[in-house]
């Protein structure tokens, strides 16, 4: 059942029991800890695709992407592959590749599932924040809801790049220019398909575009505080996600150590509420696919805490947490 089982990747690295596997409570979002697994080192991002667990581990040498086999209690490692980059901190599975963002080495790489060295692709460029944008760094990749096009947010040079896949390779078709110094992480598609939006790590906002998947064209529109107010010490958004039914949408914020909710009204983002995280460092947000329960991976107090959804305003309630040392990801 859709839903019944969450995979947490955390770092090893840092004292995270690598990917665990959760019971989830289909009434209540509950969580509970079934199994471990330490066999990959740091799987720090995870994704499903046909019964299988993909993770990247994130090592700042030489980054690799591990395939677990889930149909049995225990994950069990099947293989690791290179990524032919160093700290791949996200990945996707699609059109026959697994793709990974590198964000060490500012590339982005495409493997054939199955055998097959991978191939990359090198972005290049820089931004004016000193210590953060020295160069390029890739920091997520997805494809857009029609399959065509591949998008990677690079928080080193403040762009998306827009990219078709292929014969296996990734090739640059456009790169959207977002605002200098504001440090793109990760982007959402609203579910209808017409709306992307972006959350800046370097200035606690949003920006909203809008996405032409016939041209494969990014139009940054309007940016949007994510925080009610002037922050009172470290703001880094972190993580992004829209629900199912494209009513509500949810950031994470870093050292504020909170989510923001947004209803979209027409795909418009209107702040509705701030929440306290649950813990410490929220590194990622995941929503169930019944899209009434909400979870945050924070990582420094080394627990996801999960949340009932408000249907009215999609704001979070909290329900519990469970501990989950150094979590990075929830995924479902």
């Amino acid at each position: 059942m859709a839903g019944a089982r969450a995979y947490i990747g955390s770092f090893t690295s840092a004292g995270g029991d690598g990917v665990t596997v959760a019971a989830v409570d289909p009434a209540t979002g509950a969580l509970s800890v079934l199994t471990t697994t330490d066999a990959l080192a740091d799987p720090s991002y995870l994704a499903l695709a046909d019964g299988q667990l993909y993770a990247v581990s994130e090592t700042p040498e030489a980054g690799a992407v591990g395939v677990f086999d889930v149909t049995e209690d225990v994950p069990r490692l099947l293989g690791a592959r290179p990524v032919e980059g160093s700290g791949p901190t996200h990945l996707t599975v699609t059109a026959g590749h697994v793709l990974t963002a590198n964000y060490g080495s500012g590339s982005v790489s495409a493997l054939p599932l199955g055998e097959g060295a991978a191939s990359v692709l090198s972005h290049a460029g820089s931004g004016p924040v000193a210590g953060r944008q020295e160069g390029p760094h890739a920091h997520q990749v997805v494809a857009d809801p029609s399959g065509r096009w591949m998008l990677s947010v690079d928080l080193g040079t403040d762009s998306v790049r827009i990219c078709t896949l292929d014969g296996g390779a990734l090739t640059v078709r456009r790169e959207a220019a977002l605002r200098a110094g504001s440090g793109p992480r990760h982007l959402a598609f609203h579910p209808s398909g017409g709306f992307v939006y972006v959350l800046n790590e370097l200035d606690p906002t949003l920006t909203v575009c809008s996405w032409d998947a016939d041209a494969g064209v990014l139009t940054p529109l309007r940016e949007v505080p994510v925080l009610a107010e002037e922050p009172k010490g470290d703001a880094y958004p972190s993580a992004i996600v829209a629900s199912p039914d494209g009513r509500f949408l949810w950031t994470a914020t870093r050292g504020e150590d909170v989510i923001s909710t947004f209803a979209l009204d027409g795909g418009e983002p209107v702040l509705v509420a701030v929440t306290d995280c649950g813990g410490h460092w929220p590194r990622d947000l995941a929503v169930h696919p019944s899209g009434q329960f909400l979870y945050a991976a924070n990582e420094r107090s080394g627990d996801v805490t999960w949340f009932r959804v408000r249907a009215a305003d999609g704001t979070p309630e909290r329900g519990g947490s469970v501990a989950a040392p150094a979590a990075s990801c929830v995924v479902f």
